[in-house]
């Protein structure tokens, strides 16, 4: 018995073939969008006008006590960068956490389905605003510096360029500790409660133990850079962004792009 294989043909002429790839959205209007999110709303405003009120207010400190506060450049410069530090991981945290407590995650990652990409904007404009928040501070210093100056107060002119650059990092890993717990907890709330009880209980924790406080404690590694010693200390600095920041914001990352969204 014999049999005949047939072979159809395949189609050439009226085939449909498969179109190209659509261009995914631009990062520029992503980092535009990011940027609307973190600063037009009713709630960033508020933040970011209170951020700007307590920076002037906490500068008043300095002038008002002056027997009390060192009178140097550096001294005037950490009031400012205080301010910062309170309320500042708060706007980078809700920036991180909106999509999901403003239950916008399914629209925005239909949009845009690479969720890297929407992370890294939202990181992107949290550094930005943090870039703007430590100018602002720096012009507060030097609006106080002035007053203080006008009024024939001698100060101690200690301001260094690694007090400069310290100062700069400081805001910076300030706002990635609150990015890193925006993007690992998914929760505007929970993040910013352990945005302040975690390093306060680190702090506590490094009144028992010293060696590891140095190495594990924010504070501590945030006042060597304001203070211009971070040269001397990058060992346990690198170790404290290693433990707040990188650690969380790469488990962070993992999370956001595994994570089943309803």
């Amino acid at each position: 018995m014999t049999s005949t294989t047939t072979t159809r043909p395949v189609p050439t002429g009226n085939a449909q073939a498969p179109g190209p790839a659509l261009p995914g959205i631009p990062f520029g209007r992503l980092l535009r969008v990011e940027w609307d999110k973190a600063t037009n709303t009713r709630a960033a405003r508020w933040l970011l006008g209170l951020l700007a009120a307590s920076t002037v207010g906490l500068m008043l400190a300095p002038l008002l006590a002056p027997s009390s506060i060192d009178q140097t450049y550096t001294s005037y410069l950490s009031f400012p960068a205080a301010a910062l530090a309170i309320l500042l991981p708060v706007v980078a945290i809700l920036t991180l956490t909106s999509e999901w407590s403003q239950r916008t995650a399914l629209t925005t990652f239909t949009q845009e389905p690479r969720r890297t990409r929407v992370i890294t904007a939202k990181v992107a404009v949290s550094l930005l605003l943090a870039g703007a928040a430590a100018v602002f501070g720096a012009l507060i210093t030097a609006a106080g510096l002035g007053v203080a100056a006008a009024t024939g107060r001698e100060l101690d002119a200690n301001l260094t360029a690694g007090v400069l650059v310290g100062y700069l990092l400081s805001v910076l890993l300030n706002v990635l500790m609150g990015v890193a717990l925006g993007a690992l907890l998914h929760n505007s709330a929970a993040a910013i409660v352990l945005s302040f009880a975690l390093p306060t209980a680190f702090a506590l924790l490094g009144l028992a133990l010293k060696s590891w406080a140095d190495w594990i404690d924010p504070s501590t590694t945030l006042t060597w850079l304001l203070q211009g010693q971070w040269p001397g200390h990058m060992p346990q600095i690198l170790v404290s962004v290693a433990v707040w920041v990188a650690i969380p914001l790469a488990a962070g990352l993992v999370r956001t792009v595994r994570c089943e969204i309803t």
